[in-house]
């Protein structure tokens, strides 16, 4: 089966980064909002930059969220990264109680550290400590990637993560349920390392 990756256009940043790996990956990609590109792609990654309210009101926006729906339904591999693993979650509380895409039961909160010492937002790399048998995450070496957020994602169910990182606290950075999976740090500008984690990803089938 021919991959083709629909990455979803839904206005909050960090595309050409995302388009530019898979390009290096040599996987036929289409940025788009179309339902029937997106039914038709093998893989779809929601990626995203910025605040949790407008990704969900732009998603709506855009008629983006049946579609989301319908393809994880059909458990077709999903990825979001950054704000895109933060919308899968059932609610999140950047500027207001917001409710997300419900993919992974859980809420998205602001870091909980005493921010005299720690500086948020989390800007730049950082070790990542996978979780048993994390599929994302096999055969990747080294470890560490590129991180720009202020929240992050606390799953009701311990069970999806597959990664966590120290930054003040203890905080989940990689989810897998199914199909559907999620990283907060960005693999598209994480190197080697970030080049492995999108990979694993497509050979997810």
């Amino acid at each position: 089966m021919t991959k083709t990756v629909a990455i979803i256009d839904y206005g909050m940043g960090n595309v050409g980064s995302v388009v530019n790996a898979l390009a290096f990956l040599r996987v036929p990609v289409l940025v788009t909002r179309d339902a029937q590109e997106i039914r038709r792609a093998s893989h779809i990654i929601l990626p995203g930059v910025g605040a949790f309210g407008e990704g969900i009101h732009n998603l709506q926006k855009f008629g983006l969220i049946p579609i989301l729906q319908e393809a994880v339904g059909m458990g077709k591999p999903f990825l979001g990264i950054c704000l895109g693993m933060q919308l899968l979650a059932s609610s999140g509380e950047e500027g207001g109680v917001h409710e997300g895409l419900g993919f992974i039961p859980g809420r998205v909160r602001r870091f909980q550290v005493d921010e005299a010492k720690v500086r948020i937002p989390h800007i730049g790399w950082n070790d990542v400590s996978p979780k048993g048998n994390a599929f994302l995450f096999k055969n990747v070496s080294p470890l560490i990637f590129y991180f720009v957020h202020s929240f992050h994602l606390v799953p009701q169910d311990k069970d999806v993560v597959s990664a966590t990182c120290n930054y003040g606290e203890e905080f989940v950075v990689a989810v897998e349920k199914g199909s559907v999976f999620g990283v907060q740090f960005h693999p598209e500008k994480s190197q080697k390392s970030g080049l492995a984690v999108l990979t694993n990803f497509l050979n997810y089938a």
